[in-house]
């Protein structure tokens, strides 16, 4: 499969992307590191002026007087006419978002640890982080939860839940030159190509594996293109009550004024599971993916296909990253500007916690990954043993109609799957899956219908039919 190598090849590269175009490397071997570096000036931002030769200089002093001021110019210019990208603020901002409660819109650690709770891990070094209970939307501890930072591919989350639901996996598409217009240089690929035809569960696992931000392109071309793709999406970051964040391109691409939070990312993580393919995706460790059709040494024209995998080092391991027991997805992404960021959904007793972490600054392999399993064993350890800091808020639409419904009904109360049910073993038969694990579902009343046709949701909007991992024997 070709790669896009290009100058700017490292500004956006998922870390060891390239290995996930072949089979797993053997462990004790080392994956690239991502490229790039942090300091100077961005490629797209340099110039350079040319040497006038001395036999032009008299002829042409008016127009280098003239370019003068126009440079000057433009470099007063106010920054909406064209700025470089500001350098990410080392400290957060003193007052964030209060969306989900006062103490996740402090800055710093958040946490209230009673008699017998294990302490927080000491080797922490991520920008933002947070640990909630996906089912009850209890916040167990934060760090940062509302600091605005880039959120590289974990906004691919957003993108998932907002075009999902649009069309049957079955639906076919034939990708046509403009469908992959405007894919960053450097982007982690999945190997898309022009005229050929793929099915949406093709480009789904390309989005959710190698974080192909080719498939993400055709998808948006199928759904009317990028620019209204974004708007979409940002209209549903607003109906999640996910206000920290602002998309500006659907893969995650590093763009100026695109920003998300710890906080966001956990509630996006949240709506996203509610939807069983969105679960499916995020959950399949491998799968085979359409290749470019040839002519073989017959002449007939085939088509074969070659293997994914993800590139979620929890869910799938890594040499020095072990499969973390119960883990179910979600997400993860790197690039130049925002670092490694990750969301993260595991199972452990009973229990369903989502941690996401942003930008770690210690800088090691899989440093993103290490963090989120010491705060998923805390998470585990510490269930029960502290008072939560803040809640995951629901939609504002079951916000709304909570409202509406007012306190008369009880939250308990749910037709069809009850709360307290008993969870149903079903297997996982994501198509391309390597059938790693058994997937269970954890029951749980959701939606109320009252009379008059409201709905009466349960404040803390637990998770359906949650997917459960199981490490491999």
């Amino acid at each position: 499969m070709t790669q896009l190598h290009t100058p700017k090849a490292s500004r956006n590269q998922e870390t060891g992307r390239l290995s996930f175009m072949r089979p797993v490397s053997p462990r004790g071997v080392r994956f690239p590191a991502r490229g790039g570096a942090r300091a100077g000036t961005p490629t797209e931002m340099a110039c350079t002026l040319r040497t006038v030769p001395a036999t032009e200089k008299t002829v042409r002093r008016s127009a280098l007087v003239a370019s003068a001021v126009l440079l000057s110019t433009a470099l007063t210019a106010p920054a909406a006419l064209a700025a470089p990208r500001p350098a990410p603020s080392a400290t957060p901002p003193a007052h964030t978002s209060v969306v989900g409660g006062e103490r996740l819109a402090k800055p710093g650690t958040q946490v209230n640890l009673a008699a017998g709770a294990p302490v927080l891990p000491k080797e922490l070094s991520a920008r933002s982080w947070i640990v909630a209970d996906a089912e009850s939307g209890d916040v167990l501890a934060a760090h940062n939860a509302h600091w605005r930072l880039a959120p590289a591919s974990t906004l691919k989350m957003l993108f998932a839940d907002t075009l999902l639901p649009k069309w049957p996996r079955t639906t076919t598409h034939r990708v046509v030159p403009s469908d992959l217009a405007g894919v960053g240089a450097g982007s982690s690929m999945v190997g898309v190509k022009e005229d050929e035809t793929y099915t949406v569960h093709d480009l789904w696992l390309g989005v959710f594996l190698p974080s192909g931000n080719d498939a993400v392109h055709v998808l948006s071309a199928m759904n009317g293109g990028v620019e209204k793709t974004v708007a979409e999406m940002n209209e549903h970051a607003e109906e999640l009550q996910a206000l920290d964040t602002h998309a500006v391109s659907p893969d995650g691409y590093d763009a100026p004024g695109q920003v998300s939070s710890a906080y966001d990312l956990t509630l996006i993580a949240r709506s996203g599971l509610q939807k069983k393919d969105f679960r499916e995706y995020c959950s399949t460790v491998r799968a085979q993916f359409p290749g470019e059709t040839k002519k073989n040494k017959k002449g007939k024209r085939v088509r074969g296909s070659f293997e994914i995998q993800n590139t979620n080092r929890l869910l799938r391991g890594d040499y020095d990253v072990p499969v973390y027991q119960g883990i179910a997805g979600v997400k993860n992404g790197n690039t130049t500007h925002a670092g490694a960021t990750f969301t993260g959904v595991a199972e452990r007793d009973g229990k369903v916690l989502l941690v996401t972490v942003m930008n770690p600054q210690k800088k090691e392999s899989n440093e993103v990954y290490k963090e989120t399993a010491r705060l998923f064993d805390w998470g585990f350890a510490a269930a029960g043993k502290v008072q939560p800091v803040g809640e995951l808020v629901p939609p504002k639409s079951v916000e709304e109609a909570n409202a509406a419904a007012g306190p008369s009904a009880s939250p308990g109360q749910a037709g069809g799957t009850g709360a307290g049910s008993k969870p149903v073993a079903s297997a996982h038969t994501g198509g391309g899956a390597d059938g790693m694990g058994v997937a269970l579902g954890i029951a749980g009343g959701v939606v109320v219908l009252l009379a008059g046709g409201a709905f009466l949701v349960n404040r803390r909007w637990p998770l359906p039919d949650m997917v459960r991992r199981r490490s491999r024997p």
